[in-house]
C-alpha cells in the first residue's frame, strides 16, 4: 500500500471562518510525517476530523481505503488519536487506567492482560503500574497517553503536540518510541511546534497556513520547493583559510561560513556534481577529514514557505 492516509479537499468552516480550506495530502505507511503551520492554521481541527471527532463540511479522508464519512466506526478501529491534553481519571492506577481503555476497546480475558503487559512494556511503564495515573510526571504521563492510544493496535497514529512540555530526555525517549512504531509499519502523523525535533524524526511533512496546504512531501521535496539548496559540511585536517578560498572560487558554492576546523556552504548541484567537487578538492591538495551534506532545516523551510498570517 503506497498510502495509508489520503485526505482530499477537506473543508471545515465555523461561521465565516474557514478553518480548513480544501486540504489534500497523503501519508504512507511505515513513515513519520510532521504537520506544521502557525498557530491557528487549522492543524488541530484537521486532526480532530481525521480522528472522527468532528465532521467536515466538504471533502473526505480515507484510512486504509475506508472513508471517515461513510464508515467512521471502522476508521476508529484503525487509528489511534493522542490529543494535546492528557487528563487521566482520578483514583486510578496506571494499570487500572490501561485496563479501563483495553476493556473499552473490546479486549477480553487473556488477550486484554497480554496487550496491557506488551503496551506497558513498550512504553516503559511496568514499574509504574501501581502508581496513581494522575500523579505521574509530564514525561511519564505522555508515555501513558501513548500506551492508551496503542491498546487496539492502530495502523495510523494521529499525535497532536505529543512532545509539548517534555524535558530533553523525555523528548528523546518519546521520539525513539515513535520511530519504533513507524519501523513496525505504522503511519505516524504528528504535529509539533518543536521543528528541530521534527527535523530529526520525520520522513515527510505537510505545511499548512490559514487552513490551506502550502506544500507536502518528503523532507527533500519540501526543501526543494522552498528553494533550499543542499548545505555541505567539510571537516578539514589542514588549514581552514586556504580551503575556504578554494571553495569560494567554485561557482556552485555559495554562502560559505568558516569555523575552527571546518567550512560549510550552500551547493548548487546534484549528487554527481557533489562527488566531482570532492574529487577536485582532494586533487587540489585539500586535507579533508569529513565531507557530507546537512539535512534540510525545517525551521528554515517553515519560514520560507509561510508568511505568518492568521485568519
Amino acid at each position: 500500500m503506497s498510502e495509508l492516509l489520503r485526505v482530499r479537499r477537506l473543508t471545515r468552516t465555523f461561521g465565516d471562518l474557514v478553518a480548513v480550506d480544501k486540504l489534500s495530502f497523503v501519508v504512507p505507511p511505515g513513515e513519520i510525517w510532521g504537520f506544521i503551520g502557525p498557530n491557528g492554521a487549522g492543524k488541530t481541527t484537521t486532526m480532530r476530523i481525521l480522528a472522527t471527532l468532528d465532521v467536515p463540511d466538504k471533502g473526505n479522508a480515507w484510512v486504509g481505503g475506508v472513508s471517515i464519512q461513510e464508515d467512521p466506526a471502522t476508521v476508529r478501529r484503525r487509528i489511534g488519536f493522542m490529543s494535546d491534553q492528557f487528563a487521566p481519571y482520578a483514583n486510578l492506577t496506571v494499570h487500572e487506567y490501561l485496563d479501563f481503555f483495553a476493556r473499552a476497546s473490546g479486549l477480553r480475558g487473556k488477550q486484554r492482560a497480554d496487550t496491557i503487559r506488551q503496551v506497558a512494556g513498550f512504553c516503559h511503564l511496568e514499574e509504574f503500574a501501581r502508581r496513581p495515573a494522575d500523579g505521574l510526571s509530564k514525561g511519564m504521563g505522555q508515555r501513558l497517553h501513548l500506551a492508551k492510544t496503542l491498546l487496539h493496535d492502530p495502523d495510523l497514529l494521529i499525535l497532536d503536540e505529543p512532545a509539548s512540555g517534555l524535558d530533553p530526555r523525555a523528548r528523546i525517549e518519546f521520539r525513539e518510541l515513535i520511530r519504533a512504531l513507524a519501523d513496525a509499519g505504522k503511519a505516524v502523523f504528528i504535529s509539533s511546534h518543536i521543528l528541530a525535533e521534527l527535523s530529526e524524526t520525520c520522513d515527510g511533512v505537510v505545511v499548512i497556513e490559514r487552513g490551506k496546504l502550502v506544500v507536502s512531501g518528503s523532507i527533500a521535496e519540501v526543501a526543494q520547493h522552498a528553494g533550499h539548496r543542499p548545505r555541505v559540511h567539510v571537516e578539514l585536517a589542514g588549514a581552514v583559510e586556504p580551503a575556504a578560498r578554494w571553495f569560494l572560487g567554485r561557482p556552485e558554492c555559495g554562502d560559505l561560513a568558516e569555523h575552527d576546523t571546518s567550512v560549510t556552504f550552500d551547493f548548487d548541484g546534484d549528487k554527481t556534481a557533489l562527488a566531482e567537487l570532492l574529487g577536485q578538492a582532494t586533487a587540489a591538495g585539500l586535507r579533508i577529514a569529513e565531507f557530507r551534506t546537512l539535512e534540510a532545516d525545517l525551521e528554515q523551510i517553515f519560514m520560507r514557505t509561510t508568511s505568518g498570517r492568521l485568519h
